[in-house]
């Protein structure tokens, strides 16, 4: 079953959210939530196959050689709630482990309607589980599940690829407090988080040879032109992935090749040449963080798996 929000809401908040980040003072900004609509959560799986993009294959990796203890420890967690599923592939390795203990309700939380569809069709073979889909923010979503809860069941959270990357260091240990608040103790949160690695290595991820990330970026622009009816020719727009090196995160920014006016439902936006959009942060981490923001927000990491391969850590947080 799929719980949805109102569409109309969510055009609003897309509209709000496009015409407060183009007239932002200094850096121009879009949140990196709505690079996942049908079309870029179908160009996200290509990049995730991509050789260059290997965190991916790295969290399975992962998942596939320690579901089995992760499932141990978290034998009376009869809920999952996966913030921002996806197509549901990697959690099948987590629900399976699971369900060899006890059934389990299923929540993906997903923007996206066509990712929560897709996740659905992935998962629904799976035996003793059921699918509780919300097409809804992160925290809304957690809320909206954990209410749902049986008495004495457990709850784990999944906050998988590296997506506590998009957030900057203090607010995404706001985020994870107030996952925290939404819990009981007991309660568990499998936390991805992509490691530090070789400058080229990232540089190479996030703006692939074959221009598959690039493609990804601009339909940004293509999905404000279809939704909210923009013009942006996408040809004025170039794809940039850069390392800021202070913050320890790659930025990705579409940035404009000329001087340009741009028209969304009939406001005008300018752009000087040269002149970028913010569209995504993907922070990076030391081994020691995640258990060092696990003890800030309210939890404790009792385990920490990493793929020597493509460093990269699932953390399993539980709250205390």
């Amino acid at each position: 079953m799929l719980i949805r929000d109102g569409a109309t809401q969510a055009v609003n908040s897309f509209a709000e959210d496009v015409r407060e980040g183009l007239t932002r003072a200094g850096q121009k900004e879009l949140p990196s939530k709505y690079l996942y609509d049908e079309v870029g959560s179908a160009l996200f799986e290509v990049i995730s196959k991509l050789p260059e993009y290997g965190l991916t294959r790295a969290e399975e990796r992962i998942l596939r050689r320690h579901s089995g203890a992760i499932a141990e420890r978290l034998a009376a967690h009869g809920m999952v709630v996966d913030l921002g599923s996806g197509s549901g592939r990697k959690t099948r390795q987590i629900l399976e482990a699971l369900t060899c203990h006890q059934a389990a309700t299923y929540c993906p939380i997903e923007i996206s309607p066509a990712a929560l569809e897709s996740c659905e069709r992935e998962l629904d073979d799976l035996p003793h589980v059921s699918i509780l889909g919300f097409e809804a923010e992160y925290l809304d979503g957690l809320g909206r599940a954990v209410a749902r809860r049986r008495p004495g069941e457990g709850v784990v959270v999944l906050f998988l690829g590296s997506s506590i990357g998009n957030f900057d260091r203090q607010p995404g240990e706001v985020f994870l407090r107030k996952i925290r608040q939404a819990l009981l103790p007991g309660d568990a949160l499998l936390l991805g988080t992509d490691l530090e690695k070789p400058l080229a290595q990232l540089l190479s991820a996030y703006d692939d040879p074959l221009g598959v990330t690039a493609v990804f970026n601009r339909n940004l622009l293509a999905r404000i032109n279809r939704e909210l009816g923009g013009d942006f020719d996408l040809s004025r727009f170039e794809h940039m992935a850069h390392y800021n090196a202070r913050d320890r995160r790659i930025e990705m920014h579409l940035r404009s090749v000329e001087n340009q006016t741009v028209s969304i439902d009939g406001a005008k936006f300018t752009f000087q040449c040269d002149e970028t959009i913010w569209t995504e942060s993907c922070h990076k981490y030391g081994r020691y963080e995640a258990p060092e923001m696990a003890k800030r927000t309210g939890f404790e990491c009792v385990a920490q798996l990493v793929d020597e391969e493509w460093a990269f850590a699932e953390n399993l947080f539980v709250a205390v």
